[in-house]
């Protein structure tokens, strides 16, 4: 690994964790992050001559530490030493409370009920999961610069309005459940489409996703969509090995070979599952989850129980109605009443520009012999699609399409 690749790494690694560190002890956001990211630009010049460090994680805490303690000398300097005794008294070995783990701790202060819903998302995005602005506003499906507006808008309600960075108390834990677990499954998300072809951003990612899920079930027991997230996560995680062919390429679900499902995650996943069942109190989480459950429980893709799928997704479009779940459903509605009732459906969702779509849409026109439309769609989903991985796949099947042949299976991974 070159060291800029190796500094990318220790970046999605270790950014959200450095951050809540440096936040414990200087109880200010924006000047935590500013010194974690003064931190890696040093690491980035010294680490390109002399190596990383045995453990760049401490590293880099280390240096953003110290860049906060200078500071806030600087600004004890010029008024008072309040800050400075502030900043001093603080210990590294403070008791550790019901979390046991700032990250999460950072977690839950980004999804202060004070903050607008997206807003808290998009910043625990950003502080905690390292992304950029560029990629937050692909998972929402907005513009960069709006995007950018409302984690700035965030950073400065949370200054101005003084919130601070404590643990809620147990009975402020359920209102701010449902933007954690948002956030949680977003980092999952950006990890899985970086999966294809770039393992260090999985390590980063996907892992962090699912630990933080593991400790949210823990923390609120009593919570059925966080067992739901988690199952989710662990069906979604079993199939990982499966989902990228030579060279990261995606290898869509009925193209995967089951026997490199991970048994393990599948058992751990079902189980929860079945307890979400058992609770009947069904949300999108542990509805998503069942879905997963179905395609993990089919010996092959053409045992799959579609029909199943198509009616859980009626229930999910209940509850969260918009157009990624109907695309989702459309995929289903395909293999139970054919690729014409399946395109009825995606013409009318208006996701121009999400590669999903695209690849979806050229798919059924595919199956339906309208090659030269399918050929439009693919092209533009290759334009778009976010992860090489991604794109190598659907280039393999334009590729197809402009060949003699044309006989592949769906695009769902």
């Amino acid at each position: 690994m070159n060291p800029s690749d190796a500094v990318t790494a220790v970046f999605r690694e270790e950014y959200g964790r450095a951050v809540s560190v440096v936040l414990r002890t200087t109880q200010d956001l924006g000047l935590a992050e500013e010194a974690v990211q003064e931190a890696f630009a040093v690491a980035a010049e010294r680490w390109t001559s002399e190596g990383l460090p045995e453990h760049p994680g401490a590293w880099i805490i280390t240096a953003a530490r110290r860049r906060a303690v200078d500071r806030f000398r600087r600004e004890a300097a010029r008024g008072g030493k309040e800050a400075e005794a502030a900043l001093l008294r603080q210990s590294d070995s403070e008791a550790p409370d019901a979390f046991g783990d700032d990250r999460l701790k950072l977690l839950f202060v980004c999804c202060h009920p004070a903050l607008a819903a997206q807003a808290r998302i998009a910043l625990a995005l950003k502080v905690l999961g390292g992304l950029t602005t560029t990629q937050i506003a692909s998972a929402f499906l907005v513009s960069e610069a709006t995007m950018a507006q409302r984690i700035s808008r965030a950073k400065s309600k949370i200054r101005d309005s003084r919130i601070p960075y404590r643990v809620p108390s147990s009975g402020e834990l359920p209102e701010r459940l449902a933007a954690v677990l948002a956030v949680v499954y977003l980092i999952y998300n950006e990890g899985y489409s970086a999966d294809l072809g770039t393992q260090a951003d999985r390590a980063g990612l996907c892992m962090e996703a699912v630990r933080l899920a593991r400790i949210i079930s823990k923390l609120l027991p009593d919570e059925p969509e966080s067992d739901g997230l988690l199952a989710l996560m662990l069906l979604s995680e079993s199939r990982h090995r499966a989902r990228s062919g030579p060279g990261g390429s995606l290898v869509p679900l009925a193209e995967q070979d089951r026997s490199k499902w991970d048994e393990a995650l599948i058992s751990e996943g079902l189980a929860l599952v079945q307890r979400c069942l058992r609770r009947g109190q069904l949300g999108p989480y542990q509805l998503q989850a069942a879905i997963q459950a179905v395609h993990s429980v089919a010996p092959s893709a053409a045992a799959t129980d579609w029909r199943r799928i198509v009616r859980l997704y009626d229930a999910l479009a209940t509850l969260t109605p918009g157009p990624v779940v109907e695309l989702n459903r459309a995929v289903a509605l395909a293999e139970v009443e054919g690729p014409a009732a399946a395109l009825s459906v995606v013409d009318g969702l208006g996701l121009t520009g999400y590669h999903a779509f695209h690849a979806v849409r050229g798919d059924l026109l595919r199956r339906l012999g309208r090659r030269d439309e399918a050929t439009e769609e693919y092209a533009e989903a290759v334009l778009v699609a976010p992860s090489p991985g991604e794109r190598a796949f659907l280039q393999s099947r334009l590729g197809d399409l402009r060949s003699p042949r044309s006989e592949h299976g769906n695009e769902r991974s």
